[in-house]
């Protein structure tokens, strides 16, 4: 089996403009959320922006990307390099804000720069657009995927991105996720579902409100062990393996048995050649909803029999939707990279008995597990495991 190494990480997120920067303040226990009014009409909310407006899909997009290659020590034009970008909600923010040019009634304010938009270059708002923008953007000529799987995405599209290589369609991929959800409609539909917090994110906390939305994007470069080797390139871990499955229960409730999550998170150490006396930290999905956290704290007492550290990083980031698998893979290889685990920013009063981070704290770390559940019952799981040079 070819191994697939991650030779690059591109990253921004309300915590940093960068990798670094987002890594020093998450271990520091701070948090990039604050109370925002983005939207006139909308009354202000904790939000994870990483600036004072939300920030447009195509720019994040450029940013994480030519991060990423930069970190890998890449230039483009990159022919042979396949792309899996991947986005839960797209371009929906343009969309919305589409209708105004289109002429339906919509609150001032909502315009662009005091103006109508220009509807001309609508196309390229479709949902694949933005992986076919990054294929541009580096001069990929090959594969291009635009994963959509809601909150598990981030996942979906690095496990797409393991398949290309070990199945040598290439050699060298460009996967992660990027998400600018912050949009009056988005805000309003998870209002509606009684989701949002009112003050904050607060993962497996017996006070805990709910979500909290934030905007962000990691894209990774992963290329096959030969290829990495050859070029004497820099390398965070290695994707050991992964786990998908489906609830086939409901639309955005998870499974009460959470049989379908387990499943996916047995399957990826199976399919890793791990077992769960192996796993040395998990960074959970975490999102601080009261069905969330409680389905996957179950799932993480009755599948692991010792006591794995556990954390979410989302108290500090904001939930990203799509691109949280991916900032919790950045994360985790840092974790692996620096043998230090990242605090669940926002938990003083766990509800669970689990081992949480709720501090930084040094440890050995060999071998951890990344968790994603996506509304429709979508569940996967990622094995990483550290690479000495």
């Amino acid at each position: 089996m070819i191994e697939v190494l991650v030779t690059g990480i591109g990253l921004v997120s309300s915590l940093g403009s960068n990798l670094e920067d987002s890594w020093q303040r998450l271990v520091a226990g701070k948090s990039g959320i604050k109370l925002h009014q983005p939207f006139p009409e909308l009354n202000p909310l904790p939000l994870g922006l990483i600036d004072r407006q939300p920030v447009g899909l195509h720019k994040l997009t450029q940013l994480v990307v030519a991060s990423a290659l930069k970190d890998g020590g890449l230039t483009a034009p990159l022919p042979d390099c396949g792309v899996v970008i991947g986005s839960s909600r797209g371009y929906q923010a343009e969309w919305e804000m589409y209708t105004v040019g289109a002429g339906f009634p919509r609150p001032e304010g909502r315009r662009e720069g005091g103006k109508e938009l220009d509807l001309g270059n609508w196309l390229d708002t479709l949902p694949h657009m933005n992986a076919i923008a990054a294929a541009r953007q580096i001069g990929a000529t090959g594969i291009v995927m635009a994963p959509m799987a809601a909150c598990a995405t981030g996942l979906w599209a690095i496990a797409h991105a393991v398949n290309l290589i070990q199945m040598g369609q290439c050699e060298r991929v460009i996967a992660g996720a990027v998400e600018a959800p912050i949009t009056p409609l988005t805000i309003a539909g998870f209002q509606r579902m009684g989701a949002l917090a009112k003050t904050g994110a607060y993962p497996f906390d017996k006070y805990r409100e709910g979500l909290v939305l934030g905007e962000g994007g990691a894209v990774f470069v992963l290329e096959s062990a030969e290829l990495a080797r050859r070029r004497q390139a820099k390398v965070y871990g290695q994707i050991l393996g992964f786990g998908m499955t489906a609830d086939a229960y409901h639309g955005n409730a998870p499974d009460p048995q959470g049989k379908s999550a387990i499943a996916a998170v047995k399957q990826c150490l199976q399919r890793s050649c791990l077992t769960n006396t192996d796993i040395d930290y998990i960074h959970a999905h975490g999102t601080a909803t009261q069905l969330n956290d409680k389905l996957e704290s179950y799932l993480i007492q009755t599948i692991f029999t010792h006591q794995v550290a556990v954390s979410s990083t989302k108290g500090a980031t904001g939930h990203t939707l799509g691109a949280s698998g991916a900032l919790g893979i950045a994360f985790s290889l840092m974790a692996l990279q620096q043998q230090i685990l990242p605090p669940c920013v926002g938990l003083t009063t766990p509800e669970f008995d689990l081992d949480f981070a709720i501090a930084t704290r040094s440890a050995k770390v060999e071998k951890v597990l990344c968790f994603n559940f996506g509304f429709g019952g979508q569940n996967i799981a990622i094995a990483l495991g550290r690479v000495r040079e």
